[in-house]
């Protein structure tokens, strides 16, 4: 009864957020819907890193690769030879994938820190490519003249168009995430983030499930890859770096990697704070230039590691649980029926 109840709130909440979602730009500026751009193609990206980290217990700083691969496949297909986007996004989800094998089979091996090590270097290296390739990439210069993202000759060529379709396939992928962890295959991850030993005592292929949410979460950020260059128009390597992982990971850590709406939560609350950041800060402190921000995310890290290491997410889980319908009646009927079962057992 109780799990019904959980779950009708959990319907009402994603219809409320959708409906939200509906009629935002009708009362958004472009500025704004750019924000909200941004925020979905981060919470793609960081929808599958949340199941990679939360779940599977794997830590990856090379996740911006992967979504610099979406990019620029993106941009090769369309830009240099004038194919349909749609293969574009394909040949993305195929390299990354591929890469995400040849990368995840000797590096999911190792653990914690030596695991987040070798995803960094991984990352480095893709970054290198993008910028000595400069018949293919262009380099430092850039990629120049990426067109609008089509499909059967519609384009998605204002931002109203872009923002539902990115917030679509944002709520999509969170959707297949979410099946994804209530399955046996979720549960066979969560094993594994408890304990390796444990999780292969009772014959779970640890090395597999792990290789397969690895390439899942490459996929997502190819994706997200591919959208962004077809809303930008441009893109070049700095856009790929490695303190790009790190915002990743901070944007998970902030929502909380215990819930699949972490990384959503995480990428809104990150975007904001960094927009906002950056109007703020010149005109507290002239004199402080854009490392200002870093220094903020940091300490806001380690403050939130300290003080909510679960993240946002369970927190405003439970907000939602007060201000549902009759979730204030359920609760103290469910500690009064504890507290008489344990009378009667004492008794």
């Amino acid at each position: 009864m109780i799990d019904n109840k959980n779950r009708q709130k959990q319907y009402i909440g994603i219809a409320l957020l959708v409906a939200i979602l509906t009629i935002i730009p009708f009362f958004a500026n472009s500025f704004m819907l750019s924000v909200l751009i941004l925020i979905g193609l981060y919470a793609i990206v960081t929808s599958g890193l949340t199941m990679l980290m939360g779940y599977a217990g794997q830590i990856s700083l090379g996740h911006a690769a992967f979504y610099g691969i979406g990019a620029y496949s993106a941009a090769i297909v369309t830009g240099t030879y004038g194919l349909p986007s749609i293969l574009g996004i394909l040949t993305g989800i195929v390299i990354a994938s591929v890469i995400a094998v040849i990368i995840g089979i000797p590096t999911l091996k190792l653990k914690e820190n030596y695991l987040a090590l070798a995803t960094l270097g991984f990352g480095i290296i893709i970054f290198v490519f993008f910028k000595e390739f400069k018949e293919l990439t262009g380099g430092l210069n850039g990629f120049f003249g990426i067109p609008s993202f089509e499909i059967l000759g519609f384009a998605f060529n204002t931002d109203m168009r872009f923002y539902y379709l990115v917030w679509l396939i944002l709520l999509l992928s969170i959707l297949f995430s979410s099946n994804i962890i209530h399955s046996r295959v979720g549960r066979a991850l969560r094993s594994i983030h408890g304990s390796d030993i444990a999780a292969n005592s009772i014959g779970v292929n640890i090395q597999q499930y792990k290789l397969q949410v690895f390439v899942l979460s490459a996929i997502y950020a190819s994706i997200s890859g591919s959208l962004y260059a077809h809303y930008v128009s441009f893109i070049n390597p700095e856009l790929f770096t490695a303190m790009e992982s790190i915002s990743l990971l901070i944007m998970v850590v902030i929502g909380g990697s215990s819930s699949i709406w972490g990384g959503m939560i995480g990428a809104v609350v990150y975007v904001l704070l960094n927009e906002g950041l950056k109007d703020l800060v010149p005109m507290v402190l002239p004199s402080v230039g854009g490392e200002f921000q870093i220094i903020f995310f940091g300490v806001l890290l380690v403050v939130i590691l300290i003080y909510m290491p679960q993240g946002l997410a369970p927190a405003l889980g439970k907000l939602w649980n007060l201000i549902s319908f009759s979730g204030k009646k359920e609760q103290p009927s469910i500690k009064k029926d504890e507290t008489n079962v344990s009378a009667g057992g004492s008794k």
